[in-house]
């Protein structure tokens, strides 16, 4: 494990402070948004009260199965990336980010397929992982041709780091495929729906996610379900064999309900016979790259160059 970024301590704990007391003056989300709010947070981009910008090189496709995705192809492609977004199954979209996967297309040399999975609560499991798998199983039959390459990493933030490695087990499991992905980038990732120490113990503070927004996140995620049910490794890849899994470098920030999420995947990644790096963030809380944090910059720059040179 390594902990990073204790310099910028006091600027990310600030940010923490400021973050809370903003959230103290509005209310509490309900536990299921009626349909025109739910409209407007998917419609907004995730930590901000504005609609994202879609950049022009940005290519909405639908692949096979129907699944939709969004594509960006810089002019020198060494790999492509798998990416998943955040926004716990229920929020986010492929195009929600497009100046930051526009960027790494082009500073990493990689062709970048984001996947606009199915989302919850019309779409509750096993949907999102569904078209996840899709996905990527359309990828390893095409990406020689269509990006003139065969080097697939994948990765996501927060949902979409879990959705990454239970794509990764399908492929295994489901179809046989070991290998064809070189690497994983999973940030701040649920790896355990039924809670682990950390969500249940980190309370009410309002930073981006806390116990109980988890909670009912994964709800509308798996409803009907209790914690015993989402123990079953395909809904919590904590519980899952790993073995045959690539490389992984795994993120979370100290101040982040799913700080032991991080920490036990990457201990069983690695008992599992995978070199896995673990970076934990000093004061960071969950999706702290949402924001414009010398922290952020800094974990960008370190994803940027873990997935230009892993894998090759």
């Amino acid at each position: 494990m390594t902990l990073t970024d204790e310099d910028c301590l006091a600027e990310t704990q600030a940010f923490n402070k400021q973050c809370e007391t903003a959230a103290a003056s509005r209310p509490a989300r309900e536990a299921t948004p009626d349909a025109a709010l739910l409209a407007t947070l998917r419609r907004n981009r995730l930590g901000g009260d504005t609609p994202p910008v879609r950049l022009p090189q940005g290519q909405d496709r639908v692949i096979e199965g129907g699944v939709k995705v969004r594509v960006f192809v810089p002019d020198h492609v060494e790999g492509v990336y798998l990416h998943f977004h955040g926004g716990g199954w229920v929020f986010g979209a492929a195009d929600g980010q497009d100046e930051r996967l526009w960027q790494l297309a082009e500073q990493a040399r990689l062709a970048v397929v984001s996947v606009d999975y199915r989302l919850a609560p019309e779409h509750p499991y096993p949907a999102g992982p569904d078209d996840c798998e899709a996905a990527a199983r359309w990828l390893v039959r095409h990406a020689a041709t269509e990006f003139g390459t065969q080097r697939l990493l994948t990765g996501g933030e927060s949902a979409g780091a879990h959705l990454s490695v239970v794509t990764l087990l399908r492929l295994r499991d489901r179809h046989g495929i070991t290998g064809a992905f070189r690497a994983a980038h999973l940030l701040f990732g649920p790896y355990d729906l039924s809670m682990t120490p950390s969500q249940r113990s980190f309370g009410s503070r309002r930073l981006l996610s806390n116990t109980d927004t988890l909670r009912r996140t994964y709800e509308l995620f798996t409803p009907g379900t209790g914690p015993e049910q989402r123990r079953d490794p395909e809904i919590s890849p904590l519980f899952a064999d790993l073995a045959g899994l690539p490389p992984a470098r795994i993120v979370v920030g100290t101040e982040d309900p799913l700080l032991d999420d991080s920490l036990f995947l990457a201990g069983r990644w690695q008992a599992a016979g995978a070199p896995v790096h673990l970076g934990v963030v000093a004061g960071a809380m969950h999706g702290f790259t949402l924001f414009p944090l010398t922290i952020t910059e800094r974990e960008l720059r370190r994803q940027r160059e873990f997935l230009s040179t892993t894998g090759r």
